[in-house]
């Protein structure tokens, strides 16, 4: 590990002379070590909608840089994330979401938290010296609502509002937040999660493997640009009108694992979850305005068809990428500055984060 983070893989590079980033950094055995502590525990991810976290006591379960978490909205509407983990001896408080819980009762012991993260009760606990039920609270990650998606630190991440500085502006009267989530669909990938990031970040790949919507996109304008903490792509998109008629298609990457896919009537997130060196997992979570018509169920029903052909042919191309990049033959090539500036831009904020920590 120490030969890959040298001053040489991890310096700098112009766009106009940028190479990818080598190999070693998507197969080496300890880089699921590295980018949790690197990357993962250093940045905002976003985790859900806050239409699925609606009602008090609604939460939702997940981990964060091997932290497990629970995301959620307390009595007074407000959204916390307290850590999953029960104040005596580790144990889980909860293993899967839930709606209108009353409490926080641990599985293994059945301590129970108020949904403030207070401890209510503790089993035969009434005679221990110095112990005071109100004393005992579950630690709290940072929490950000922003249109609509909320999203969680566990450490020295950056100003949430220096993270999606300007996409307000570029969403105009479009609001995320008035969306509604639909249903989920996770693909497990047989690739390291840098593979399936790089992926996203370009239209270059576009002619080449995804047939389908490239007769929706408008190649010869598609536009990728780039901020300090995200990047951006969009084109013109015509479509038939059970589909997504005419407008804009967005796609929106927030480092270090977050995309939202934004097409009239639709946003659709994407995130990248490490489960390996070699594996992760995507999930895409759905979200459509509150319309519940004839016409509005069969431009769901196309969508939903649509892009499940479109991640197929990701999935397909990610999972070959990464028997090329462990086949010990890649060296690591030059980036096209025109189609692959994205790329580029996630790849400076991984050396900047690796260089941190070296």
């Amino acid at each position: 590990m120490q030969e890959l983070l040298t001053s040489k893989n991890l310096e700098p590079q112009s766009l106009a002379l940028a190479t990818a980033l080598p190999a070693d950094f998507y197969t080496d055995a300890g880089m699921p070590e590295l980018d949790a502590k690197a990357v993962f525990a250093r940045s905002w991810q976003w985790v859900c909608h806050q239409s699925q976290i609606a009602d008090a006591g609604d939460y939702i379960v997940t981990s964060i840089a091997g932290l497990p978490l629970i995301i959620l909205r307390t009595v007074d509407g407000s959204i916390k994330a307290f850590h999953n983990v029960c104040r005596h001896r580790a144990g889980p408080i909860a293993t899967c979401d839930a709606k209108q819980a009353k409490a926080l009762r641990c599985k293994y012991h059945g301590w129970t938290y108020g949904l403030d993260g207070v401890l209510r009760s503790a089993p035969e606990m009434n005679n221990t010296e110095n112990f005071t039920l109100s004393d005992v609270k579950l630690p709290e990650a940072k929490v950000a609502v922003w249109q609509g998606l909320v999203f969680v630190a566990t450490d020295d991440a950056p100003e949430f509002d220096s993270v999606v500085k300007g996409i307000d502006e570029r969403l105009g009267q479009q609001s995320l937040g008035d969306y509604v989530f639909h249903h989920r669909v996770a693909y497990e990938v047989n690739c390291n999660w840098k593979v399936y990031v790089d992926n996203y970040l370009e239209g270059y790949h576009v002619p080449h493997i995804h047939p389908g919507l490239n007769s929706l996109l408008d190649y010869r304008t598609y536009i990728t640009e780039t901020a300090e903490w995200y990047s951006y792509q969009f084109s013109p998109l015509e479509s038939a009108a059970d589909l997504y008629g005419s407008g804009d298609a967005l796609y929106y990457f927030i480092y270090p694992n977050t995309m939202l896919n934004i097409l009239p009537g639709r946003l659709q997130t994407n995130r990248v979850i490490p489960q390996g060196v070699d594996k992760c997992r995507v999930e895409f979570d759905y979200y459509y305005q509150k319309e519940d018509g004839e016409q509005a169920q069969k431009r769901r029903a196309s969508d939903i068809a649509f892009s499940d052909e479109v991640q197929k042919e990701d999935v397909d191309i990610c999972e070959s990428v990464q028997i090329g990049l462990s086949s010990g033959s890649y060296v690591a090539g030059r980036l096209n500055p025109l189609r692959e500036n994205a790329v580029h831009h996630f790849h400076e904020l991984l050396r900047s984060a690796y260089s941190k920590i070296k």
